[in-house]
């Protein structure tokens, strides 16, 4: 009998979703500062990275396609269309790899996972090579007396 038949778990609340939208804000703010990173990278401008101070503050510039919004830095600094562009790169990248994590996550723990199953090395335990020589003379008693 499943353990839900039994109890009455603690119901979900809205913590847990807020947890998992505040990550993946994160995720994209630092999608978007690796994205700009790239830009001035391949531009020559060498790899750029805010100050903690300025790592949300710069984020308006970076969308407006300023590579150097935020930072201090002596070189030219990436064309707008390029920012722009690996800022979608990222995005999308951050995006996929939030889903493919997401996805993981509710295999692993959510309401459709499998309850009950035995992990590997208690399978292994349970029904492995070991223990099946060790009880031969049950599992066949006609061949081993």
């Amino acid at each position: 009998m499943q353990i839900e038949h039994r109890k009455n778990p603690y119901p979900w609340t809205w913590e847990p979703a807020l947890g998992g939208i505040l990550a993946y804000l994160l995720v994209a703010v630092l999608a978007a500062q690796t994205g700009r990173l790239l830009a001035n990278l391949f531009a020559g401008a060498g790899i750029t990275w805010p100050a903690s101070a300025n790592l949300f503050t710069s984020l308006p510039g970076i969308f407006a396609g300023d590579a150097a919004a935020g930072l201090d830095i002596a070189h030219p600094a990436a064309s707008r269309i390029a920012v722009w562009t690996w800022l979608a790169i990222m995005e999308i990248l951050a995006l996929a790899g939030s889903i493919v994590v997401l996805v993981l996550l509710l295999h692993r723990f959510g309401p459709g996972r499998m309850k009950g199953m035995a992990t590997p090395r208690d399978a292994a335990e349970a029904l492995g090579e070991q223990r099946l020589f060790s009880q031969r003379r049950i599992i066949r008693p006609d061949l081993y007396t």
